[in-house]
């Protein structure tokens, strides 16, 4: 493995190492890492290395020095991988470990160019929270230590809440400029992803923000007010209320709704339509409405079996919430979200409201929303609450129950 030491040294050395990927891991444990991704990132204008380990589900981070990370890798591919590609400007450099542990270099063409001068890691992206930079609300919450390194057991929540503002970075330029922005977040629970959309929108983007958290729980509702007065968050207030009996606004740009239950979601994504939100983001669960509801002989092979009835209908409860949100007007995406409340991964419904949407492609799509309907025999929430608003399409009779 001296050859392979000396050719880490190298290239971390120089600086030429782009990437390093190690796969096929000797032994294959629990709670060990199956691949290690290795870039060069700048961390307070130091040029480090980030080894990003792939451990079942998650990935965890960690970063060194050059000269720590060099042995690392070298030590990593001496013991616990038996593939290594190393991606240099010059060239791939792919290092195979036979099981007596002797090591062959195999040189081919460059795959991957060098990184900007700035390296991705330091660019400036203030939508993205990064780790060795502390926010105050992540702090309080747990989620970082007073030095803004991610605790390990709040990594996934890291994940996630990034992976929202991601979301709603890609949406930003459409909501309105010039006034504060309204936002209702329904269910918010402990209200994480809403200090997040906070602290985006008010640190990051320089806007003035009205966002109402609403949940049922009154111990969660007063400690997330507690921590908004201890961060000096103004414009952000939290209620204790039923979704469906919220009566605090008549409009809004930006609807949230995350873990709402059932119909519950059904009821958020009604009073955003209701109140032209502009955005609606909206993570389901529990849907059980549909689950009942299905009736279609050709697919009882298939709904016979519980669990397999119960993710069918809850794929089919939010592609009719898709569908209906847009015939009502909106421009709909069905998106993977990390989810940590019931699944390791989940779906979010992120609607745009179009200002002259195609009056010829949704009357075509409500032709196929019926068909679909009639298929499965259902007659869902959403369809009704917004009867009004769907009345210039045929709306044929309702299935008999």
């Amino acid at each position: 493995m001296d050859e392979t030491k000396r050719l880490i040294e190298r290239l971390i050395g120089e600086s030429l190492l782009n990437q390093a990927v190690l796969s096929h891991p000797v032994r294959k444990a629990d709670g060990a890492a199956t691949k290690v991704r290795v870039k060069p990132v700048t961390l307070k204008g130091t040029l480090h290395y980030q080894f990003a380990y792939t451990v079942g589900p998650k990935e965890l981070h960690e970063n060194f020095e050059p000269e720590a990370a060099a042995d690392k890798l070298a030590g990593s591919l001496s013991g616990e991988f038996r593939q290594g590609l190393l991606q240099t400007a010059e060239g791939d450099y792919q290092v195979l470990v036979s099981k007596k542990g002797k090591a062959s270099i195999l040189k081919h063409k460059a795959t991957k160019p060098a990184p900007s001068p700035s390296l991705a890691h330091d660019r400036k992206k203030s939508y993205l929270l990064r780790e060795g930079e502390p926010a105050a609300f992540l702090v309080e919450l747990g989620v970082m230590n007073a030095e803004g390194k991610v605790l390990a057991a709040k990594y996934d929540k890291f994940r996630q809440i990034n992976r929202f503002l991601e979301m709603v970075e890609d949406v930003f330029p459409l909501l309105p400029s010039g006034r504060p922005l309204r936002i209702i977040d329904f269910g918010c629970g402990k209200s994480y992803l809403t200090f997040a959309l906070y602290h985006y929108l008010v640190f990051c983007q320089n806007r003035e923000v009205e966002i109402t958290g609403l949940d049922l729980k009154e111990d969660v509702i007063a400690a997330c007010r507690g921590l908004a007065e201890r961060l000096g968050y103004r414009g952000l207030e939290f209620l204790r209320g039923d979704i469906a009996e919220y009566t605090g606004a008549t409009e809004a740009d930006m609807v949230v709704t995350l873990h709402a239950c059932d119909t519950a979601t059904d009821a958020a994504l009604e009073k955003a339509v209701r109140w032209n939100a502009k955005v609606i983001l909206s993570v389901p669960c529990c849907q059980h409405e549909l689950y009942g509801q299905l009736k279609q002989p050709a697919l009882d092979p298939m709904l016979d079996h519980g669990i397999i009835r119960e993710r069918f209908a809850a794929l089919a409860t939010d592609s009719v919430r898709a569908r209906l949100l847009e015939l009502v007007g909106y421009r709909t995406q069905i998106l993977e979200f990390i989810d940590l409340e019931h699944t390791p991964k989940n779906l979010l419904i992120r609607a745009v409201r179009q200002e002259e949407p195609s009056l010829e492609r949704q009357r075509a799509q409500a032709e196929g929303y019926f068909e679909f309907k009639r298929l499965l025999g259902i007659d869902p929430y959403l369809e009704r609450a917004l009867s009004d608003k769907l009345s210039q399409f045929r709306l044929p009779a309702q299935p008999s129950s």
